[in-house]
């Protein structure tokens, strides 16, 4: 749902107002209100980030993020899944991880809610890709479907139960297969 304030306000002003939920994001001067995640949307997201986090975190790799707001190239938004390498972290000066992250995920993840457009969520992941980040993936539950986007290269489709699913360098470790994500919708 698009909000429009009476007046234009900048990406400054908009980064402090409050917090809403479901999430606000800021993108082309317009807030952008993400709809509230049902029930095929959470499972992944909570089964993905869990992956993630039990495989990588522990080696200092990267770490997974549900529903962080990243703020970056004029844009503020809130990925479903953001995975940043441990490096990149934002540290506040006590060295925990720091409350705003303006910086683009290393590997940015949608998960495809009913009634959400797939345009503006492929237009999120474009622009994680112009800034930086290395692997962008949509997934469609409805369809059983990942979209695959990484720079410079066309979008791939994986859709057949038995396609291994590509993963950042820094995520080789992870072996996840199209049968592998939405199984977690049966367990």
């Amino acid at each position: 749902m698009i909000q429009t304030p009476s007046r234009s306000i900048t990406l400054e002003e908009f980064l402090k107002l409050p917090e809403t939920k479901p999430a606000n994001e800021y993108i082309n001067g317009q807030i952008i209100q993400k709809p509230m995640p049902q029930g095929k949307h959470s499972t992944i997201q909570t089964e993905f980030s869990t992956t993630v986090n039990v495989i990588l975190k522990p080696g200092r790799v990267a770490r997974a993020f549900s529903e962080l707001r990243c703020t970056f190239g004029g844009r503020s938004i809130v990925p479903d899944v953001s995975v940043i390498t441990w490096e990149r972290i934002p540290r506040d000066a006590n060295g925990e991880i720091a409350n705003t992250f303006p910086i683009a995920p290393d590997w940015t993840i949608e998960i495809l809610s009913p009634d959400q457009s797939q345009t503006k969520v492929t237009k999120n992941i474009l622009h994680c890709l112009n800034h930086g980040t290395q692997i962008g993936w949509l997934i469609d539950p409805d369809e059983q479907t990942v979209f695959v986007y990484l720079p410079q290269q066309k979008l791939e489709v994986f859709d057949k139960p038995e396609q291994k699913l590509p993963v950042p360098t820094f995520a080789n470790e992870l072996n996840l297969s199209v049968a592998s994500v939405f199984g977690w919708l049966s367990e």
